[in-house]
Parts: C-alpha cells; structure tokens; sequence
C-alpha cells in the first residue's frame, strides 16, 4: 500500500502492523480501530490519554471569555468549552529533532 505523502492514515497503521506482525489485514485494521476506540472513549470519560515515549492527549476545560471579531472590532462572547491538547514526549520530540 503506497502511503500519501505527509499524511499517516488508519490503513497505512494498518499495513504496519499486517507487515511486522504478520496479522491478517482485517485483524490489523480491526487491532487500529480497537485501539482508537478505546482512546476515544477513555477522552470521552474525561480521562487523559498517556502514551509513553509518544506523548498525552490531555483535556482542559475552557471557560467563558470575551472574544473580538477582527473584522468589525466588535466583542463578543466565547463559549466555554472542553479542548483536547496533544504534548509530544520528550522522546519523541528528540526523535523528530533528529530526523527519525
């Protein structure tokens, strides 16, 4: 499968695992989507997402503020709001710093 350049997607995880593993491709899009899911779920809870030497999904919870449109200069207000914020290891950040 040849992957789009720049854009890592669910069946290029899919083939990685199908490829080292030696999983069937079904088991392997169905091990990609298990794993997502739980993710999902576990952020929906409100629990965090911690992956070591990857990074954490972490949810903040904004409150109300007040906004301006940049346009007309006029206020107005923000809701609050419930944001999802990723924070790369430090592991990661290094890898990437050195190119692989």
């Amino acid at each position: 499968m040849s992957r789009s350049v720049g854009t890592l997607t669910r069946a290029d995880l899919a083939e990685a695992i199908n490829r080292k593993m030696g999983f069937s491709r079904a088991e392997s899009l169905d091990m990609v989507e298990a794993i997502l899911e739980h993710m999902c779920g576990a952020l929906r809870k409100g629990e965090n997402v911690k992956i070591s030497g990857f990074g954490s999904f972490v949810l903040r919870d904004k409150k109300e503020r007040i906004g301006r449109n940049p346009k007309t200069g006029v206020e107005v207000p923000i809701t609050p709001r419930r944001v999802m914020t990723f924070r790369a290891s430090q592991l990661l950040r290094e890898r990437i710093a050195k190119g692989g």
